[in-house]
């Protein structure tokens, strides 16, 4: 029988056990934290029995209280959803030629269609629609097929070089270097007159070579003075807002082994509605183009400028 051990300047019982002459001494929870701690257990066995708690290998426990967290947000998107069908209705029954008539339904097409912008094509046009090499900068007012409402919108459901889609934006730019049309030595001539076109480098004896070979081989889709044609989407030429680059390098490359993006038929991904949202954003955002421009052809290529 184990003699109990009393801390003598405490009078307090102590554990039986010590280290290096130090004892633990056996003192009582207080009584406060004993109930607040059973309280605790309580409320976390009543928790699991009310709410989804409890893990299984499937799925977790529901609840006798039916709540969860899904639920909620089910509700809430309902909600939402309930609070746009006025809007996207509207939308719906509005022709987008239209849109600038009607101020206030207009201001939540842009609205909606930010949002929109920034599920679907900041990957490719970046936040601020600022694009990048190959994705064109939505916010300058360069367009290759035309940038009024209807254009964009046409752009936008169609896409560019959709196989199956027979209202895709399409065109195509010989690889005059690659399949041997033109030489090496008169790519480079080309390159330089296109570049003298924009001011980039003087129009020396290359560029004047280049003049007369870009006559032969370029003026049918880029224009006499190389100003580009929508119906053809052949980029301007004499600006100085390039898709893949302006520099020397990049030019040859694109002279000698064009380019072919692709830009998906957001048709068969987003309704009617949407798709307006989003042309309404994107002609909103600096370059878009009254309806007295001339408009592209439904037969054509890519939403926005650069060449």
């Amino acid at each position: 029988m184990s003699v109990k051990k009393i801390d003598e300047p405490t009078g307090t019982e102590t554990m039986g056990h010590e280290w290096d002459g130090i004892e633990e001494l056996n003192t009582p929870l207080p009584t406060w934290w004993l109930w607040t701690f059973y309280a605790c257990i309580a409320f976390a066995i009543g928790y699991c029995v009310v709410y989804p708690a409890i893990p299984g290998l499937k799925e977790g426990s529901h609840g006798t209280a039916g709540w969860t967290s899904r639920g909620d947000l089910a509700k809430e998107m309902d909600a939402a959803k309930a609070a746009r069908a006025p809007v996207l209705a509207a939308l719906d029954a509005t022709p987008i030629e239209d849109l600038p008539k009607n101020a206030d339904l207009m201001a939540k097409a842009v609205a909606g269609g930010k949002a929109a912008f920034k599920v679907n094509c900041v990957p490719c046009h970046g936040s601020a629609a600022q694009g990048s090499v190959g994705f064109p900068n939505l916010n300058d007012d360069d367009w290759l097929w035309g940038g009024t409402l209807t254009d964009i919108q046409q752009t936008l459901t169609h896409g560019i070089r959709q196989p199956g889609d027979m209202e895709t934006r399409n065109s195509a730019m010989p690889a005059f270097g690659r399949d041997g049309i033109l030489k090496a030595a008169e790519v480079q001539d080309v390159v330089s007159y296109v570049r003298s076109l924009s001011g980039l480098e003087p129009a020396g004896a290359a560029a004047q070579r280049g003049s007369a070979l870009f006559a032969a081989n370029c003026v049918a889709c880029h224009g006499p003075e190389g100003k580009g044609n929508r119906m053809f989407g052949a980029p301007n030429l004499a600006d100085k807002i390039w898709l893949y680059g302006g520099d020397r390098v990049a030019i040859t490359n694109t002279v000698t082994n064009a380019h072919a993006g692709v830009m998906p038929a957001w048709n068969t991904r987003l309704d009617g509605a949407t798709i307006k949202m989003l042309a309404a954003y994107v002609h909103s955002l600096g370059g878009g183009e009254n309806f007295s421009q001339p408009a592209a052809p439904a037969a054509a290529e890519a939403a926005s400028g650069g060449q």
